[in-house]
């Protein structure tokens, strides 16, 4: 696993995030599947000695459940902000109601865990090899006087994209965020 750390400017997604009334998070996660989304290497999972090939992705978000732990969302990828904006919703509620995992099987999911309430530089976890999803995690954002930053990092198969393919896919994060 390779882990890459990246400084976004998200000014404008809490513009968006207030103004319009959505979620931070949310529009975070739709911001990150609109960056993978044209890039090859994240339609590819290594599984043991074999690359699995998907022909959609989605992505996970942890949920804070009813019983005051987490659990893990699936949401599929959609290009349209409203249909995920309502997927989001819809099953991040059904997950902290019920406390049970929603996966997606038949998708290549991008992982993404938010500690919104944590100031942290970065996070580093080697998997066991079990899940091997590329992975987003942040933080709080830094609130400037002109504007919000976000530090996350980025962990990924080096089996499954180059460093190269992650910097860019960090780029187009980037510009997903400021053009939305």
């Amino acid at each position: 696993m390779v882990t890459l750390f990246k400084t976004l400017d998200v000014t404008r997604l809490r513009r968006i995030s207030r103004r319009r009334g959505l979620k931070f998070n949310m529009l975070m996660c739709w911001c990150i599947g609109r960056a993978a989304s044209p890039i090859k290497e994240f339609y590819v999972l290594p599984v043991g000695d074999k690359l699995m090939r998907y022909d959609t992705i989605a992505v996970n978000t942890i949920v804070l459940n009813s019983e005051g732990e987490v659990s893990s969302c699936d949401i599929p990828f959609s290009d349209d902000l409203a249909v995920f904006n309502a997927d989001y919703l819809r099953l991040t509620r059904q997950v902290a109601d019920t406390c049970e995992n929603h996966d997606i099987a038949d998708s290549m999911v991008i992982g993404t865990s938010a500690l919104a309430q944590y100031d942290i530089d970065g996070a580093v976890g080697m998997y066991s090899g079990i899940f091997n999803n590329p992975f987003l995690i942040w933080g709080s954002y830094r609130k400037g006087f002109l504007k919000t930053i976000l530090t996350l990092s980025f962990q990924f198969h080096h089996t499954q994209m180059d460093g190269a393919h992650a910097a860019r896919f960090l780029d187009l994060l980037q510009k997903e965020i400021v053009s939305l």
